[in-house]
């Protein structure tokens, strides 16, 4: 039977919204945990300032950051303006996952309402990878691989041919690896690229196809590109992320006393050296704007379809 048979549609719409909500606030957690090694789960939530547990009604998604204007009540620690943004993401993409999923002749239906989990589990996956990429220009292999499986579960539940899926990632890796990371390294020494990029557009891939991927991989340039250039038109630089720095800094200190995995580390880390000065060498992440491609896709095919397709 119909779930809509059971409980109107607009339950469940707003029943997403709260799930967003509360999952995007997981993703805040995760962002910063993950590049430190920790784990997302345990212990629970805490002030970064001071380290004191956070009670649960002063953890309540975006309205608790308005409540306390943007400050910890323990500490006055000054609570990031991501931490709202990334919660209200939360929110509306699993929304827009709702809509998506069950805006189709099939109507709403349990099977519909698991493609609507699944979806709006990679687009979260999505947001996470962009804010660590921007915070440590790096992307953790556990959650592109996260994105893969579950683009894999989502053609198995739409019935998609799994060869597509298989392709699409074989096709997506090659694109970037090929040109930007192999054979630019033969011709100036050092990668375009970073290695990170090429499967996180393999996961792309896997969910759309490599027709799909190679269209995120021209949107994200071209986004890249016009992103990039307006930084430097207005700051006049682009500065590396923080973490980028202090880390590069710690391992020059460490190789600088001998310490050998120290050294061996920054002979293999492409950010081993500050980059010069000019816009052609600055650094900038690149996996958020795949990211963002892939969320335009995911929510917008059909639009952008016509829209670079007009018939």
């Amino acid at each position: 039977m119909p779930l809509a048979d059971l409980l109107p549609p607009s339950f469940f719409a707003v029943l997403s919204v709260v799930w967003g909500l509360l999952w995007g606030s997981f993703a805040t957690v995760a962002i910063v945990r993950i590049p430190e090694g920790r784990s997302v789960v345990r212990p629970g939530s805490s002030c970064d300032g001071c380290g004191v547990p956070i009670p649960p009604w002063k953890n309540i998604p975006v309205f608790a950051w308005l409540f306390l204007r943007g400050r910890a009540s323990c500490c006055g620690a000054v609570i990031p303006w991501r931490v709202p943004v990334v919660e209200a993401l939360g929110g509306a993409l699993a929304y827009l996952s709702f809509v998506r999923a069950t805006g189709t002749d099939q109507g709403l239906t349990a099977a519909n309402l698991v493609l609507a989990l699944v979806v709006f589990a990679g687009a979260l996956t999505a947001i996470v990878l962009t804010f660590i990429d921007l915070d440590c220009m790096y992307l953790p292999d556990g959650g592109v691989v996260l994105l893969a499986i579950l683009g894999a579960v989502c053609v198995w539940i739409k019935r998609t041919p799994w060869e597509d899926a298989a392709l699409g990632g074989l096709v997506a890796f090659a694109v970037v690896y090929i040109p930007f990371i192999w054979g630019y390294e033969k011709l100036r020494g050092f990668p375009g690229m970073g290695l990170g990029d090429a499967k996180l557009l393999a996961a792309v891939g896997v969910w759309f196809g490599w027709q799909g991927a190679t269209t995120c991989l021209v949107l994200a340039a071209v986004q890249g590109t016009m992103i990039a250039l307006c930084t430097f038109m207005v700051a006049g630089r682009i500065d590396e992320p923080e973490a980028v720095v202090r880390e590069r800094q710690e391992l020059k200190e460490l190789a600088a006393s001998g310490d050998i995995e120290a050294q061996e580390a920054l002979r293999q880390d492409p950010l081993a050296d500050a980059p010069a000065a000019g816009l052609g060498s600055a650094r900038v992440a690149f996996g958020p704007f795949i990211c963002l491609a892939f969320l335009e896709w995911l929510f917008a095919e059909d639009f952008l379809v016509s829209w670079l397709l007009p018939a």
